[in-house]
């Protein structure tokens, strides 16, 4: 029997759209009214001192409430709604959880909410020497519901259901998936989810991404939801519509062949909306110089001098988060004059070139992989995971290069105002009315 995919194009009545995926791909099937159910929002991160534009990178509020709605209206009392995202170390999850309205459900609805980071986490066991923190409060859960964005991601090509998984580990587990060979990140995370009790995935797609996952992409307007009770072929749908073919994406090919699956759409069976009606090819990753010296938009601007590697997946969740704030200040030191001869590295591969004066390396992995690496003349160590800005701006500057904080605080500012005036691009959709 094949297993069924919903695809809903979302009405500004987003509560009875999802009750149509749910009937459709009959997503609650799996789940008993006795159920200790978690779901499980993607919530990347939050930052309450300066403008966060969440378009296509959190989970909207406005399909957990219409989720939450529906299950209590099914009977279904025991919910938690529980995340393990980057949040900021003040304030940390439970005022973003006030945010995103979460603690209009719990009074509402008696809904818990459980920050994973501010929990326990347990060692699993997966065999193969693989062993990952999982967060106590998802390991006690009977059923989980994963609810990610219909998203691209700079890493993994596709952020969708079994990539949100991610968040229930903790911040070791997350980095030993940004690991080499074996360890790669699209073998390890695809991992995660065999331990825990997924019955249901619903991509929401009322805003898609590209070049994500984080707000520095560009987000679009694309008003679907996409459900079923099968993980992959979920993924498969939403990877699709994204524009992508899935053996072109490592983590779902390796999912694929771990568990005897298809990747073939025609051995899924689509409800609702036709994928070919929604099909749109949005670009996953930045573009970078040919010499790898950084962005093509350094190049643009006559930047010299500097090279900045191009990230890859070994680099992990937490410098990640600080990666494009780095490069904007090191973008707002250029005065018209080449960089001192500077190199920057970033992960667990990068090794420092022989023809340069000053490496930088941008976090402890970079630092260990580099510890007695012969080609650095002069080193600035952030060994901070991830490593603070602060000292990246102030260790720069004791070599000349005066990088200005305003610069980058008009960039988030501006990554923001981008979408004023749009249509649909509110943020009312991270709130529960």
């Amino acid at each position: 029997m094949k297993s069924t995919v919903a695809i809903v194009k979302a009405t500004q009545d987003v509560q009875e759209s999802l009750r149509q995926a749910l009937r459709l791909s009959d997503g609650l099937a799996g789940l008993n009214t006795g159920d200790k159910i978690l779901i499980k929002p993607n919530i990347v991160s939050w930052d309450f001192d300066l403008p966060f534009a969440p378009f296509g990178v959190v989970t909207t509020s406005t399909v957990i409430a219409a989720l939450v709605h529906i299950l209590a209206e099914h009977g279904f009392r025991d919910l938690t709604i529980g995340e393990g995202g980057i949040m900021n170390a003040k304030p940390e999850g439970d005022a973003v959880f006030t945010t995103l309205g979460y603690k209009k459900l719990k009074e509402r609805y008696g809904v818990k909410l459980a920050d994973f980071n501010a929990g326990k986490f347990l060692p699993v066991d997966y065999g193969d020497g693989m062993v990952l923190n999982i967060a106590q409060q998802v390991l006690e859960m009977d059923k989980m519901i994963n609810v990610p964005v219909l998203k691209t991601h700079n890493q993994a090509k596709v952020s969708l259901g079994i990539k949100n998984l991610k968040g229930c580990l903790n911040r070791a587990s997350k980095q030993y998936c940004h690991g080499l060979g074996d360890l790669e990140l699209s073998a390890t995370f695809p991992r995660i989810i065999e331990k825990l009790p997924v019955a249901l995935t619903i991509l929401d797609g009322l805003f898609t991404l590209e070049k994500g996952p984080a707000p520095t992409g560009k987000a679009f307007r694309k008003d679907l939801l996409i459900a079923s009770r099968d993980p992959l072929a979920c993924d498969l749908a939403g990877a699709a519509i994204l524009g992508y073919d899935a053996r072109d994406v490592a983590h779902l090919v390796n999912y694929a062949q771990r568990h005897g699956r298809s990747l073939d759409l025609d051995d899924y069976e689509i409800k609702g909306e036709k994928i070919s009606d929604h099909r749109e090819f949005i670009d996953y990753d930045w573009e970078w110089t040919d010499d790898d010296t950084g962005p093509a938009g350094f190049k643009k601007r006559g930047i010299s001098g500097l090279a900045v590697r191009k990230y890859d997946s070994s680099l992990c969740t937490g410098c990640s988060v600080q990666y494009n704030p780095m490069l904007i200040l090191l973008g707002s030191a250029f005065k018209g004059q080449p960089f001192p001869n500077v190199e920057v590295l970033t992960g667990k591969r990068q090794l420092a070139g022989a023809d340069f004066d000053l490496t930088v390396l941008f976090g402890k992995c970079a630092c260990h992989n580099n510890k007695d690496n012969p080609n650095i003349k002069k080193a600035i160590k952030l060994w901070g995971c991830p490593p603070d800005m602060k000292k990246f701006t102030e260790e720069l500057a004791k070599e000349g290069v005066e990088c200005e904080y305003a610069e980058y605080v008009r960039f988030r500012h501006y990554l923001l105002d981008r979408y004023k005036g749009q249509e649909g691009f509110d943020l009312v959709y991270w709130n529960v009315e």
